[in-house]
C-alpha cells in the first residue's frame, strides 16, 4: 500500500467523496466482472438498510469501493429462514490493484459483519477468465456448491478470523 495501514479506512460515501468514488474504474479486462460504482450506489439507495456502501480510502485518496449486503433472505421462496450477509461489490481502481486494498476491504467488511452478529460472510463471482476466484479463495472463502444468477457462491466462516 502506498501509505501506512493507519491511514487506510472504509468511509461512508458522502457529497465530499461522491465524485471520486463514481470515477473509480477497474481494468478494461475486468469490466464484465463487476458493475460500475454508480450502479452500485443506485442499488444501495434502492435497497436501503440492506446495503452498506463504503469508499476505500488511503490517506485522502479514494482507491476503491466496497459494498456489503446485510441480512437478506437469500432465496425466500425456497427457505425464508436462510438470512445471509456478505460482500456485494468490490471495485479497486485499476491504478491501485495488487497493493492490498482489496484484502483490506474484505477483511474490514468481515469485521463489520461479525460486529453485527453474522457468523458467515458470502460472496459470488463470475466464472471464467479473469475471475476473482483465486483472490477470494486466498482469503478463506470456500465454494458452497450453489450458483446465484450463474455466479459461484462462496462462504467465509467469520469465527475463524
Amino acid at each position: 500500500m502506498s501509505t501506512s495501514a493507519a491511514s487506510l479506512r472504509l468511509a461512508p460515501v458522502t457529497p465530499d467523496n461522491f465524485a471520486a468514488v463514481c470515477a473509480l474504474s477497474v481494468r478494461p479486462d475486468q469490466e464484465h466482472l463487476v458493475s460500475p460504482v454508480v450502479k452500485s450506489l443506485a442499488e444501495a439507495h434502492a435497497h436501503g438498510e440492506t446495503a452498506w456502501p463504503r469508499a476505500i480510502v488511503d490517506g485522502d485518496e479514494v482507491v476503491g469501493f466496497v459494498m456489503a449486503f446485510l441480512d437478506i433472505a437469500w432465496n425466500p421462496a425456497e427457505d425464508p429462514r436462510d438470512i445471509r450477509s456478505g460482500l456485494w461489490r468490490l471495485n479497486i481502481s485499476a491504478a491501485h490493484q495488487s497493493k492490498g486494498y482489496g484484502r483490506f476491504a474484505v477483511t474490514a467488511v468481515a469485521a463489520e459483519l461479525r460486529r453485527r452478529g453474522a457468523s458467515h460472510a458470502y460472496v459470488t463471482w463470475h466464472p471464467g477468465p479473469g475471475t476473482p476466484e483465486p483472490f477470494y479463495l486466498s482469503l478463506g472463502f470456500r465454494p458452497t456448491g450453489e450458483q446465484s444468477d450463474g455466479e459461484t457462491v462462496a462462504v467465509l466462516e467469520l469465527a475463524n478470523l
